[in-house]
């Protein structure tokens, strides 16, 4: 049920192939224990325009939605464990980071639970 989003500029999929990079997180989070690994989800959303560092400097930034329960230490290791794989893919790029949101059981709802 994990989600990662991961949002970039159009470069980054020069320097990678968009499925290495998602196959990249997808291993990551996985090597965490924290998800089952039929339940992972991973997508990549290039941008062609943005303006970064009052520029066009080029970024990844990765969006975790998780399920609540996972603790803040739990959260802080899966950020820093992708953000370093990502880095290391990536050390030319100036923009690397993530973020993780919780979702809330009471509010969350799928196809399978009607």
């Amino acid at each position: 049920m994990p989600h990662f989003i991961l949002d970039c500029t159009e470069p980054i999929l020069e320097l990678q192939k968009p499925r290495d990079i998602i196959e990249a997180v997808f291993k990551v989070a996985c090597s965490t224990d924290l998800f089952g690994r039929d339940d992972i989800k991973v997508r990549l959303n290039p941008f062609k325009y943005s303006l970064v560092q009052d520029g066009d400097a080029d970024f990844i930034h990765v969006f975790g939605n998780i399920m609540q329960g996972r603790t803040d230490a739990q959260k802080a290791n899966l950020s820093r464990e992708i953000v370093s794989k990502l880095k290391e893919m990536f050390p030319e790029v100036p923009i690397i980071s993530m973020n993780i949101r919780d979702f809330e059981k009471s509010s969350y709802c799928n196809k399978t639970m009607i």
